[in-house]
């Protein structure tokens, strides 16, 4: 960035922090171009420099908003995979702090709830790559049982309905207990029976898998004698204890 361009980035920025706290408090009512002008310290044709129109300064405040939300999400997970915490809970309490997200930020929420804007929102792409890189985190320690893109859709797509519906309840009315309830429901639909032993690693799928390449019919039956033998090789490795297995 060029010192020409900077004071131009540091007033966008302050409309931009100035209108989220319009919204927050009081909703896109609230976020009138007087009242962000007044706020940012500037005059209001500045802002259709800036933005065009209040629409496109809606669009950039909600990107803003969940720009913040999404890089705390980042360095979470980040802890998180660093300290080899479990994959389950971690996913747990994301999906909460998702929910809360949604709740305490209702117009965000629903700016980027619309297919259009979010499918151009980088801190969306962000977000949804986070909760892949937590699904990924579970697909290791041999918790999915369905593919990781399809638990990536299913749980943001529960995280997105639940959101609404809480959204479009009156707060003395809301269900406390329907976010947790969609959770386990999705959970029922994409982990597997059980947790392998702890420590089990890579081995505790291959166990799981060698036990059933026979059922795998989308396989040939060459393909299927293939990866037997490919996984047999895998179990016959020695591993850091023991049983071979690495457990």
């Amino acid at each position: 960035m060029t010192e020409a361009d900077t004071p131009r980035q540091a007033t966008r920025t302050a409309i931009v922090e100035a209108a989220a706290r319009l919204l927050r408090d009081g909703g896109p009512a609230a976020m009138t171009t007087r009242g962000v002008a007044e706020a940012a310290g500037v005059q209001a044709p500045t802002i259709y420099r800036q933005f065009g129109d209040k629409d496109g300064l809606l669009e950039a405040v909600a990107e803003h908003v969940m720009a913040t939300f999404v890089a705390a999400k980042v360095d979470a997970a980040a802890a998180e995979a660093a300290a080899d915490a479990d994959p389950l809970e971690d996913l747990r309490r994301s999906w909460a702090r998702q929910v809360d997200f949604g709740l305490a930020n209702p117009a965000v929420f629903r700016l980027l709830g619309d297919p259009e804007r979010v499918v151009d929102s980088p801190a969306a792409r962000t977000g949804r790559e986070v909760l892949a890189a937590r699904v990924h985190r579970l697909a290791v320690v041999g918790r999915l049982a369905v593919p990781e893109r399809q638990a990536v859709d299913l749980i943001q797509a529960a995280g997105v309905g639940v959101i609404q519906q809480l959204l479009a309840t009156p707060v003395e009315d809301r269900d406390p207990t329907l976010a947790g309830e969609m959770f386990e429901a999705v959970l029922g639909r994409i982990l597997g029976a059980a947790p392998p032993p702890a420590g089990a690693g890579p081995a505790a799928a291959a166990v799981h898998l060698r036990a059933v390449v026979s059922e795998l019919d989308a396989l040939s039956e060459p393909e299927r004698r293939l990866l037997a033998e490919w996984l047999d090789r895998v179990l016959a490795r020695p591993g850091p204890s023991s049983d071979g297995l690495g457990a």
